[in-house]
C-alpha cells in the first residue's frame, strides 16, 4: 500500500513540474518575441502627422524617370550683345554730372546723365563755337533764300550758303547742348541701367574717351568654361541650369526662354577651357557680370531614380534620406549619389521604386530622431 502512495505522489510531482516548465517556456518565448519586435523598430523615428504638417514636411514617392547627363563647371552671366552701349565724350572738356549717377540706377532713353564743358579752357567751349557758327550760317542762308527769287543772289552762291548752313547744323546738333546751356550733354541712347561709370565730377576728358556704360537687362548671356576632357560630350549639350555666387536659387534656362548660341571648337591660347554660350531672358533678379556654378545638360537616361537636393542630409561625409514607413513612422536611410543638375540628384543605391521619401523638411525629421532615446516611448503597428 505504501508503495502505491509513493508512486502516486511522485507522478503528481512530475506533472506539476512539467506544467511549470511549459509555462516558463511560454513566458520566455513571449519575451523573446517582444524583444525581437522592439529591435525591429529600434531605428524608427516617430513624428505625428500634425507635427509633420506644422513642420512643412513633404513626401515624394520614388519613381524611376528620365534624367539628363550633367557636366558641372563654372561660368559667368554677361549682358547680351546689342543690349549694352558705352557712352563716349563727343568733345573735350570738364565733366559735370547733371544728376546723381550711381551704378545700377535705372535710366530712360534720352536721359541726360552728364555734360562736358570747356568754357573755362583756353580754346573755349566747342558747343558755344558751334552754336555761333550755326546761327550765323542760318541767318545767311535765310537771307539768301529771300533774295534768290529776285536773282540778287546767284544759284551757285545760294547753294554754297545752304551747304554751309547744313554742315553747321549737323556739327552743332552732334554736340547735343546740355539743358543748362553749358557744354555738351551726354544722354543715354537706350533704356536700362548704369552698369559702370568711368569718370568723376571735374575730370577732364578728351574726344572719344569712355564715360559710362548702360545695359539693358531683357536678354542676358551665360558663358560656361568647359574643360578639354569633356570635348567629346559638347555636341550633345542642349541646355543648362545655373546658380549664381550670391544666392542659393537654381535657374533653369528651359524656363527662361534660353537657347544655345555656340559651343567653342577650341580652347584659348592661354586657357585649357572651351567656351559654351547661352542666351536667356532676365527675370529681374539676375545680375550681369556675376559668376555662376553651371550644370550643362545633354542627353537623357531613362529609369533613373532622382530626388530634390533638399531631400539629402549629410553626416560625416555620408548622405542620408528619410523614408516614411507609415503615417507617423520614418527611417533614416543611407544612399549613394551620382550626378546633380542643380535641382535634383541621382540616387545610385539605397532606394527602390515605391519608397516614400521626405523631400522637404528633412531636418525636422532628423531632429525628431532624438525622441528614440526617451525611455518608455512605444509605437504600435
Amino acid at each position: 500500500m505504501k508503495k502505491y502512495i509513493v508512486i502516486g505522489a511522485t507522478a503528481l510531482f512530475l506533472m506539476n513540474a512539467c506544467a511549470h516548465h511549459e509555462e516558463h517556456n511560454h513566458e520566455a518565448e513571449e519575451h523573446a518575441r517582444e524583444t525581437a519586435e522592439h529591435a525591429g523598430h529600434s531605428d524608427e523615428i516617430i513624428l505625428t502627422p500634425e507635427k509633420a504638417k506644422a513642420a512643412g514636411i513633404i513626401v515624394e514617392t520614388v519613381n524611376p524617370d528620365s534624367f539628363r547627363d550633367v557636366i558641372l563647371t563654372s561660368g559667368q552671366v554677361l549682358a547680351a550683345q546689342g543690349s549694352e552701349t558705352t557712352l563716349v565724350a563727343a568733345s573735350s572738356g570738364v565733366v559735370s554730372f547733371s544728376q546723381t549717377v550711381t551704378e545700377g540706377m535705372a535710366v530712360g532713353k534720352g536721359t541726360e546723365l552728364l555734360s562736358i564743358s570747356a568754357e573755362n579752357l583756353q580754346d573755349g567751349d566747342p558747343v558755344t563755337r558751334a552754336r555761333i557758327t550755326y546761327e550765323r550760317a542760318k541767318e545767311e542762308y535765310e537771307r539768301a533764300e529771300k533774295l534768290i527769287g529776285d536773282r540778287i543772289v546767284s544759284e551757285k552762291e545760294f547753294n554754297a550758303l545752304k551747304e554751309n548752313y547744313e554742315n553747321a547744323r549737323v556739327a552743332y546738333e552732334a554736340l547735343s547742348p546740355s539743358e543748362d546751356g553749358r557744354g555738351a550733354a551726354v544722354k543715354s541712347p537706350i533704356c536700362g541701367f548704369v552698369k559702370s561709370c568711368m569718370v568723376r565730377e571735374g575730370d577732364y576728358v578728351t574726344v572719344g574717351q569712355p564715360l559710362l556704360s548702360v545695359s539693358q537687362t531683357r536678354r542676358l548671356m551665360l558663358r560656361a568654361e568647359v574643360s578639354e576632357r569633356h570635348y567629346a560630350r559638347l555636341s550633345r549639350i542642349s541646355s543648362a541650369n545655373f546658380r549664381t555666387s550670391y544666392g542659393d536659387k537654381t535657374y533653369s534656362l528651359d524656363r527662361l526662354n534660353g537657347r544655345l548660341l555656340s559651343c567653342g571648337k577650341m580652347s584659348g591660347d592661354s586657357s585649357y577651357y572651351i567656351p559654351v554660350t547661352f542666351e536667356f531672358d532676365n527675370r529681374g533678379d539676375i545680375v550681369p557680370g556675376s559668376f555662376a556654378e553651371v550644370y550643362l545638360l545633354s542627353g537623357e537616361r531613362q529609369g533613373v531614380i532622382s530626388l530634390p537636393l533638399s531631400a539629402l542630409t549629410e553626416e560625416q561625409g555620408l548622405n542620408f534620406v528619410y523614408v516614411q514607413l507609415d503615417a507617423e513612422g520614418y527611417r533614416k536611410q543611407e544612399v549613394k549619389t551620382g550626378a546633380s543638375d542643380g535641382s535634383r540628384i541621382e540616387i545610385l543605391s539605397g532606394l527602390k521604386a515605391g519608397d516614400k521619401v521626405v523631400v522637404q523638411g528633412a531636418i525636422h525629421v532628423k531632429l525628431a530622431s532624438a525622441s528614440n532615446s526617451i525611455p518608455g516611448h512605444t509605437h504600435n503597428h
